[in-house]
């Protein structure tokens, strides 16, 4: 029976939700943090995601968890796009905020899809041994 799938544990479910609770954390510090120390602040919102989406997937296993990571950056960041009622925004005018928008997202999903190789089950790769 290849098409049924196996039901998704509640430690899994957990750690999805931790997970995205993270993410949306990283999204709102890097918001707050690229703008103000530039460029540093931008390499390091940028890095954040990167390793947020990566560690995500190997400490998960699968790519769902990278997925969920960036899922919850991706939310946070696009909430605060929006105008706030005093009229305010979180991001500036300037390329920094573009860059960290469109670069977090592309890294996230690079991140989040990179192939896991597998790895040898077998005792030794040696030949004759």
């Amino acid at each position: 029976m290849s098409g049924m799938t196996t039901p998704i544990s509640a430690a899994r479910l957990a750690a999805y939700f931790g997970l995205f609770v993270l993410g949306a954390a990283t999204g709102f510090a890097g918001a707050l943090t690229q703008g103000g120390w530039f460029p540093g602040g931008l390499s390091l919102a940028l890095l954040a995601v990167a390793g947020l989406s990566y560690g995500a997937v190997t400490a998960t296993g699968t790519r769902a968890g990278g997925a969920v990571a960036a899922g919850g950056w991706f939310v946070a960041v696009m909430l605060m796009t929006s105008s706030r009622p005093e009229g305010d925004f979180f991001f500036g005018a300037g390329i920094s905020s573009w860059v960290f928008l469109l670069g977090g997202m592309a890294l996230a999903v690079m991140c989040a899809t990179v192939p896991k190789l597998p790895q040898p089950d077998g005792p030794s790769v040696r030949l004759g041994k």
